[in-house]
């Protein structure tokens, strides 16, 4: 079982949905890089459960630096994050060892391994995520420092509800200003609705989550199978649920021309170049051109609802499921978080393979 992301900057996630909790190891990260914990735990804040918009399960996501952090500093050894789980509740999925849930990694665990944890999901409940939540908050603290880079992660459709976003300027309080992280005030409070109507009428719903990078510098990433949009797509489609990924203009692009499609190029008035636009999403041949990294994430309706469905127990029977517990009725606002941290890890991690290849 892979639990292990990136090539310079690595990070390993252990634990389960309702074990004791969750943990992340950082290694690769340079000495000397301010760590806050109050940041790394108001980042695991925005992703933790709880409110009338999502799962009921309570977890205060207390973040606890177990090596690699001397008065706020990184070592250059590994940095251990441990977060404890304090709401879990394993009796819970008692009932459901016996039987697979539609749309669940329930079979397909059982498949790879013969054995599954029934307890949430083991491994692949998004309780997961967390730990790459306070991973890429240690991420940001790196590209922050290096260069600047601010990473904004926004809501940018929910169901039949589509946001107008610019990427270039949204901001991260008028994200967090809404209670579904959705910065189009209007398409906020029609969010709200939808997923107020899908919790009541027990079913769930999908959507898409927007993030941007901007300050990234040109020339990170390589030509070849280490392209920044590679790299993001393993990384974003390994978030659970995720079910899609658009780099910049993404599928638009395949209905255009070339003339209406490409980026034009401009001096920056000192050796550089400026895009006039950014359907690209900041790249080039799977390479930073220097302006504003960005795309979309598209997530599938949360799995378990309270709808009876149809499926099968261990034993090949046919059965009524019927999800009773704590749950999202959709995860896309919680998920904003996450894809800001995946897109941290990747940016972080093409930094440092940079500085260890330089051009020649």
């Amino acid at each position: 079982m892979s639990n292990t992301f990136g090539e310079y900057l690595r990070i390993t996630t252990w634990g389960e949905s309702h074990g004791p909790g969750i943990g992340v190891v950082i290694d690769g990260l340079p000495a000397g890089i301010p760590v806050s914990i109050e940041k790394i735990a108001d980042d695991l804040a925005r992703r933790r459960p709880g409110g009338a918009l999502a799962s009921a399960r309570q977890e205060p996501d207390t973040p606890q630096i177990q090596s690699g952090l001397v008065d706020g500093l990184t070592l250059g050894s590994p940095l251990a994050i441990w977060i404890e789980s304090v709401d879990a509740r394993p009796q819970d999925y008692d009932s459901l060892s016996e039987l697979y849930r539609p749309g669940h990694a329930d079979f397909t665990t059982e498949a790879r391994y013969g054995i599954r944890d029934a307890r949430g999901g083991g491994r692949a409940s998004a309780r997961e995520t967390a730990a790459r939540v306070a991973a890429g908050s240690v991420a940001r603290a790196l590209l922050d420092r290096e260069y600047g880079i601010e990473i904004v992660g926004w809501v940018d459709s929910i169901g039949s509800v589509s946001a107008e976003v610019n990427p270039t300027v949204v901001g991260f309080d008028q994200v967090e200003a809404s209670p579904v992280r959705c910065p189009d005030g209007n398409c906020s409070v029609a969010i709200v609705e939808q997923i107020e109507a899908a919790r009541e009428a027990g079913d769930s719903l999908g959507g898409w989550v927007g993030v941007v990078a901007r300050g990234v510098p040109a020339g990170w990433g390589d030509p070849v199978f280490a392209k920044v949009k590679s790299l993001l797509g393993s990384a974003m489609l390994s978030i659970p649920a995720a079910v899609a990924m658009e780099l910049g203009d993404g599928v638009a692009a395949t209905t255009r021309t070339g003339s209406q499609n490409n980026d034009q190029m401009t001096s920056d008035g000192s050796g550089g170049m400026r895009q006039e636009t950014n359907r690209s999403g900041g790249l080039q041949g799977g390479i930073t051109s220097g302006a504003p990294v960005w795309a979309r994430v598209g997530f599938k309706p949360t799995s378990t609802i309270a709808t009876a469905q149809e499926t099968i127990n261990t034993s090949g029977e046919a059965v009524v499921f019927e999800g009773k517990g704590r749950h999202d009725p959709c995860v896309v606002p919680r998920a904003v978080p996450i894809v800001e941290a995946m897109m941290a890890l990747v940016l972080a991690d093409r930094m440092l393979a940079s500085r260890a290849t330089p051009p020649t």
